[in-house]
């Protein structure tokens, strides 16, 4: 690597792929060779408190499958374990660094990260540009005619069709011949970044066609495969939105429409920052929260004593993934029925989703909790037993994950009509404080 010729710099971060890279592909059409860097950022990684990680396992595993791939051009991937901000500035200190790229991130920490590096760029005056990647409308490209942000998701899916009726989908072509030539240097063990081996293996994404087409009609039923188990891959950007947005005008409308969903909390956290610690509906930060903490520990640990509502937390806790129509009970069960902050059981997901993204998982606990861009009155409380006879009827997913003889002896926590009309009456008191 010759330290004494201009070079062009793309950080990849959330979005660890070739194929179908905006900032990727304009970087290698720029002319000059590209430096293609990662960092494994000490700032998020201090925050993760259990050693055994499936998120930093699958991102450690795509990141060598990322640097065997510029192997073969005769380049490779320069990786780091530290501060972006220290990370840069011995960077700039070794090389003539003429332009960074990056793709855009959205979530505030992220935004004022960028920010950072855009300030020590600017100082050394070198150049930068960042793209839009893994959304297909960002910011303010979807606003109502008032020039406000949507809040309500229905209104704001019929624009996002209409006007990408309108503009259609570009992919983007990486030059590849346009990385810069370089020895491949060495590569970080899970130990070193201070986490333990997981039972994750990371694979290329792949559509299965036939799932996608079946997926309105599935999934609903977490005894049935009917998810896609995309989202890990999205959110860690080893698959492009606009491959995903194409497969699903192409299969299945239903799926397209849970693609919008992601969007619309993206654009909900862009425009109102402060739902990341606050309800939308700031009214609804005047609920009094019960937090018992001992009730707080069966539901983590799936022994409150319903069924279905136990057989989601058990799944999550052992694989870190959870059907999303459980999810939304588990929510509920906790926000209404125990009558437990949202907040807290957003933080448990948090550390435990192996696809876990912050405005997804925000909004949707909004939902849940009905704090949130939701229509729907905050008496929308689900019963667990109906749930489970209308999406579970056999008990195959329950069997699945209470297989233990001991939960036959767990009874309910709380007796559900007493639940909802103590959480209805615990929403209507704390709403009327609010006015």
């Amino acid at each position: 690597m010759d330290s004494a010729s201009p070079i062009h710099i793309f950080w990849f971060r959330r979005d660890l792929r070739i194929t179908d890279n905006v900032g990727f592909s304009e970087a290698l059409a720029s002319g000059k060779p590209v430096l293609p860097l990662f960092i494994f950022d000490t700032d998020i990684l201090s925050r993760l408190d259990d050693p055994y990680d499936r998120r930093v396992d699958f991102i450690l595993q795509a990141v060598a499958s990322l640097k065997a791939s510029f192997q073969k051009m005769g380049s490779s991937l320069k990786v780091f374990h530290g501060n972006p901000k220290a990370v840069f500035k011995d960077l700039i200190a070794e090389h003539q660094v003429e332009k960074v790229f990056w793709n855009r991130d959205y979530e505030p920490d992220a935004l004022a990260r960028d920010e950072e590096i855009a300030s020590l760029l600017e100082n050394q005056q070198i150049a930068w540009a960042s793209y839009k990647d893994q959304v297909i409308f960002e910011g303010d490209e979807l606003l109502k005619s008032n020039g406000e942000p949507y809040t309500i998701y229905t209104p704001y899916a019929k624009r996002w069709r209409a006007k990408l009726d309108q503009e259609g989908l570009d992919f983007h072509q990486a030059k590849l011949e346009n990385l810069l030539a370089f020895e491949d240097e060495g590569y970080f063990s899970l130990e070193e970044l201070g986490f333990q081996e997981t039972d994750m293996v990371y694979s290329s994404p792949v559509f299965d066609i036939q799932q996608i087409q079946q997926y309105d009609k599935l999934r609903d039923y977490p005894a049935r495969d009917g998810s896609t188990k995309i989202g890990i891959h999205l959110r860690f950007g080893t698959i492009s939105i606009r491959e995903c947005v194409k497969v699903a005008l192409e299969n299945n409308a239903t799926w397209l429409s849970e693609l919008i969903w992601r969007e619309f909390f993206m654009q909900i956290l862009y425009h109102f920052p402060r739902v990341v610690h606050e309800s939308f509906k700031r009214e609804y930060d005047q609920i009094v929260w019960r937090n018992n903490p001992e009730e707080f520990a069966l539901w983590c640990a799936g022994e409150t004593g319903y069924p279905l509502v136990d057989a989601g937390m058990r799944e999550l806790n052992s694989t870190g993934f959870m059907h999303n129509r459980v999810r939304m009970l588990v929510a509920s069960f906790l926000t209404k029925h125990l009558l437990i902050d949202w907040r807290l059981g957003e933080a448990y997901f948090a550390s435990k989703l192996n696809d876990y993204e912050l405005a997804s998982n925000n909004g949707n606990w909004q939902w849940a909790a009905g704090c949130g861009c939701d229509a729907a009155p905050y008496f929308r409380i689900f019963n667990p037993s109906i749930q489970q006879q209308k999406f579970d009827k056999q008990g195959e997913y329950i069997q699945r994950w209470l297989d233990d003889k001991a939960y036959t002896a767990v009874s309910p926590m709380v007796e559900h009509a007493f639940a909802r009309e103590r959480a209805i009456a615990t929403y209507k008191k704390g709403i009327t404080a609010a006015k």
